[in-house]
């Protein structure tokens, strides 16, 4: 993915927001008909697995409330799995909204509720850039969002005639979408440290105690890296001074 030229109009933002979120859409449609046709296997009807999509939206532990659904509901595994699934927008909130100066208090409030990764990924990358704008961001989650519900809604009205995902590949698609994340917002050794750190900590978390626990795993271990691999740059010294 390249950034895109800094915009000077709203028209010029938005195309150049639909170009950054084009590839992550597309990364985005296996795995949306996967998700709609689990739901309704795992007894949801179409009707609610959107619902729960719309007031969610929140792809990873949208699945993993999927692996624990029986009957009865199991509600206190699926709030204690999602919550520490979901902690990274804690972390991910924190880091963008220092950059978006230019929201209302209530585009901040609305537009948080469609945080994700990709889309806080590119905000960031757009925020180093230029100036992160409403116009951009909404931009941005107008694509993605309705393109989640659509092929959500897709998946739960074809349900079990879509077969197994992986004889297509589309099991990658989410590796495959965070790897060309991580690739836009390498900033050298550093990066790669704090990449190595998480991966190598969530990992070992998977394997030993399994999930959700490798995901705070793999998260504290690459703030931790990261830390102590950072090294003020010029800007850095001259806010100090």
């Amino acid at each position: 993915m390249h950034a895109s030229a800094p915009a000077t109009t709203r028209s010029d933002e938005i195309r150049a927001a639909v170009a950054d979120i084009a590839a992550p859409t597309l990364a985005l449609l296996p795995i949306g008909l996967l998700f709609g046709a689990l739901a309704t296997a795992s007894g949801l009807s179409p009707g609610e697995t959107v619902l729960m999509s719309a007031l969610v939206f929140a792809g990873g532990s949208q699945f993993a409330a999927l692996e624990l659904w029986a009957d009865p509901v199991p509600i206190v595994a699926i709030v204690f799995s999602t919550l520490l699934i979901n902690a990274r927008h804690v972390l991910m909130s924190a880091s963008l909204a220092p950059r978006t100066q230019a929201f209302a208090p209530w585009q901040r409030l609305v537009g948080f509720h469609f945080l994700a990764d990709e889309l806080w990924a590119l905000g960031e990358r757009r925020a180093a850039a230029a100036r992160l704008t409403p116009t951009y961001w909404f931009a941005m989650v107008a694509v993605f969002f309705t393109t989640w519900m659509a092929t959500i809604a897709a998946g739960a009205a074809l349900g079990a005639r879509l077969g197994d995902p992986a004889r297509f590949g589309a099991d990658f698609a989410f590796p495959a979408l965070f790897i060309a994340l991580v690739a836009a917002l390498w900033k050298g050794p550093a990066t790669g440290i704090a990449v190595g750190a998480s991966a190598a900590a969530a990992a070992g978390a998977a394997f030993a105690v399994g999930p959700p626990w490798h995901v705070p795993a793999g998260a504290i271990a690459g703030i931790a890296a990261a830390a102590l691999a950072w090294r003020p740059g010029p800007m850095d010294e001259g806010r100090t001074r």
